[in-house]
């Protein structure tokens, strides 16, 4: 039985490597402080937003050195996607892994996705959600890399409902089903919470408690 979170949404920020060069460290923090204002316009307005100039003007840094550190605008959508990630990753994957596999974490993924978009971490909201259906006909990196991202969190998932099953907490059931589910109400939540329904939250607990039903 496997009883780690997905090996691919393990790496989130919290375990950089600590730079001592003051060049470098300088140059982190710049980006640091591109890609934080980057996700939270992405979220809000979507990554055909993430410009520049718009992260001049909002960081008080210069356009050129802002594209020193990015060198295009692909790259630059890339690295939030990337930044968005390990958020993610930190806020919602890790934490989960203090609890058993199987029906315990399942739990704590969900519950920890709704503090992670009911804070919201991003001011957008989700930062999937904001992004997936902007490129979802459009080849090329970007999509790869959300819809990449995506696939993680869908496997992550899964991996929790076949630990549940194994170790027989919850009844048979198609999982490849139920993680379409639990992600399509996730989404929904995410539209939901923005538009001011809380109710959302105890649906969505409602949905995925009855995918958790023990086994008869």
């Amino acid at each position: 039985m496997d009883t780690g979170v997905s090996k691919s949404m393990s790496g989130g920020r919290s375990g950089a490597v600590p730079l001592t060069d003051k060049r470098l460290i300088k140059g982190a923090r710049a980006r640091d402080t591109v890609l934080r204002r980057a996700v939270d316009i992405a979220s809000l307005d979507g990554l055909d937003d993430v410009s520049f100039g718009r992260l001049a003007t909002d960081t008080g840094m210069s356009k050129a050195g802002i594209q020193t550190l990015f060198k295009s605008k692909e790259a630059l959508q890339l690295a939030t996607i990337d930044y968005a990630r390990a958020m993610f990753v930190d806020a919602v994957i890790h934490p989960a892994t203090e609890a058993a596999p199987g029906v315990e974490r399942m739990r704590s993924l969900v519950g920890h996705w709704f503090v992670y978009a009911t804070t919201p971490l991003f001011e957008g909201g989700c930062f999937r959600v904001a992004n997936m259906a902007r490129f979802d006909s459009r080849p090329g990196p970007v999509r790869d890399a959300l819809f990449g991202n995506q696939r993680e969190w869908l496997d992550t998932l899964a991996m929790e409902l076949r630990n549940a099953v194994a170790a027989r907490e919850i009844a048979e059931l198609d999982v490849d089903l139920a993680v379409f589910q639990i992600d399509s109400v996730l989404c929904a939540a995410n539209t939901a919470l923005r538009l001011g329904d809380e109710s959302a939250v105890t649906k969505v607990r409602r949905t995925v408690e009855d995918l958790l039903k023990a086994r008869a």
